[in-house]
């Protein structure tokens, strides 16, 4: 990095990004603690991983101004670990996390980002907003009637001090008001004291106390590898945002190795593995937040206040953490996907309700994606298969036809192209100019045979004209009829 560099990602905004990074830093607060209860484990690990992701990726991370912890998205796919295996098993499985990633960025990765479809994004999206909703009603099933009371006096809070002032955020605005209201009247209600100790001392260096055997390795690969290409989408997606937001270019590439790193990090200082957050980003940018220190001080601030107040932290109600996860599940999930459902393709509208369902009822949001990324392959397979074009013309005794073939040939194009010859007609000959036409795969040199074959036993002398390098390549190593 040259001073230029330098100057312009850490110094260039200096006033704004540390009133920005403050703003950012408080309302991680609640957020990192919720998602630490989403996974079942201790509050001090979101807050840790929040301020360790922080710190690492302002250093390391591939854009300016993007903002990474602890989110919903690795929480929820924690929970079934952390229940099955323990705190130490993913504190390990998120070091193995973090080595995916760091590969995924030296093999250069990122740039395979451009070929998610927008209808998986917003699949995905839906069902993150869907799951972070979902793991909020164990808090609010079978509660004493003021959890409900605090829980909608804290959304109107949310919802209604943004129409009057945006000074300080909402959220942490609900958060205080509703822990001083449960402290000054002794309100019987479960707080986040309830649910584990909280830090009163920096994160310490610390191996995951777990056997090093193939049998470890067995168990936390598969949450590893989801956590890994879970959280890479989520940052790739979080810094594509702020590419908008800012008219600023960032590196894939590099943000994953930026995660990677410092998910390793955080697994040997107590932390969970984190991840691009689009809230906090957008939250970082419209307060003014440009530059890496904005990122960096969200981290140092973040450690400064749960350290300092940390007794205030402890009798925050559970009731309030709710209310916010469910103002984030509603600002997450994108409704204009419903709205514009008559506007938009059939095929669009499949792809992202089956990424959405299937990730819902799987938890899983690799399968998730992967489901829609295929589907989204199939359709547009489909639909350029249909694009094959073939134009016919006689001679003047009628006794040649010159097939004039346009369009990408490959094995979904077979009906399309086989209805377009003529094999009824008896003529001497039959040529096939192919000059505007791709031949891509086996499937496509198997279709020229059999219509090559056809021909043939029909007692024409058929010729083909106009092949490309790479089709004329493809038909000289696969094909049987066309010598």
């Amino acid at each position: 990095m040259n001073i230029k560099t330098l100057k312009r990602e850490w110094f260039s905004n200096v006033r704004a990004d540390l009133l920005a990074g403050t703003v950012v830093a408080l309302a991680l607060i609640p957020e990192a603690i919720a998602f630490s209860i989403i996974a079942g484990v201790d509050p001090k690990v979101g807050l840790y991983a929040s301020f360790i992701i922080a710190v690492m990726t302002a250093f390391l991370g591939g854009r300016p101004g993007s903002i990474s912890a602890a989110t919903g998205a690795m929480a929820l796919l924690m929970i079934e670990l952390v229940k099955q295996h323990g705190l130490q098993y993913l504190f390990a499985a998120t070091c193995l996390t973090g080595i995916f990633q760091v590969l995924f960025g030296v093999l250069k990765l990122g740039r395979q980002m451009k070929y998610v479809p927008r209808a998986v994004m917003l699949g995905y999206i839906n069902a993150l907003a869907v799951l972070i909703f979902l793991a909020q009603l164990p808090q609010l099933t079978g509660k004493p009637p003021m959890v409900y009371m605090l829980t909608a006096l804290s959304l109107a809070i949310i919802y209604i001090l943004p129409r009057f002032t945006k000074v300080v955020p909402s959220p942490l605005v609900a958060l205080a008001v509703m822990t001083l209201a449960a402290i000054s009247l002794k309100l019987d209600v479960p707080r986040v004291g309830d649910m584990g100790a909280l830090p009163t001392a920096p994160p310490l260096f610390a191996l995951p106390q777990v056997p090093w055997t193939w049998e470890t390795f067995q168990i936390i690969l598969p949450y590893s590898l989801t956590l890994a290409i879970v959280g890479l989408l989520a940052s790739f997606l979080t810094a594509s945002l702020v590419d908008e937001l800012t008219d600023t270019p960032s590196d894939k590439n590099q943000e994953a190795r930026g995660q990677g790193i410092a998910n390793i990090i955080t697994a040997f200082f107590g932390g969970m593995a984190g991840c691009g957050m689009i809230g906090q980003s957008v939250i970082n940018v419209q307060s003014g937040g440009r530059g890496r220190l904005s990122t960096l001080w969200s981290g140092v601030f973040l450690l400064f206040a749960i350290l300092v107040m940390q007794d205030w932290v402890r009798q925050m109600p559970m009731a309030v953490l709710v209310a916010i996860m469910i103002m984030v599940a509603i600002g997450t999930f994108r409704w204009s996907s419903f709205r514009q459902m008559r506007k938009i393709p059939t095929s669009e509208t499949i792809v992202m309700l089956a990424t959405m369902f299937v990730t819902i009822f799987t938890r899983n949001f690799a399968l998730g994606v992967a489901t829609g990324i295929v589907l989204s392959t199939v359709f547009f397979s489909r639909k350029i298969a249909k694009l094959v074009v073939v134009n016919r013309e006689l001679s003047d005794d009628a006794n040649h036809h010159i097939y004039k073939v346009s369009g990408q040939i490959f094995f979904l194009s077979k009906e399309e192209l086989l209805g377009s010859f003529d094999f009824g007609s008896v003529v001497e000959r039959v040529t096939i100019d192919l000059t505007n036409a791709y031949l891509w795969d086996r499937g496509a040199v198997e279709i020229l045979d059999r219509i090559v074959l056809k021909f043939r036993r029909n007692g024409a002398d058929v010729k083909l004209v106009g092949l490309n390098s790479a089709s004329a390549t493809l038909v000289e190593n696969l094909g049987v009829n066309q010598q």
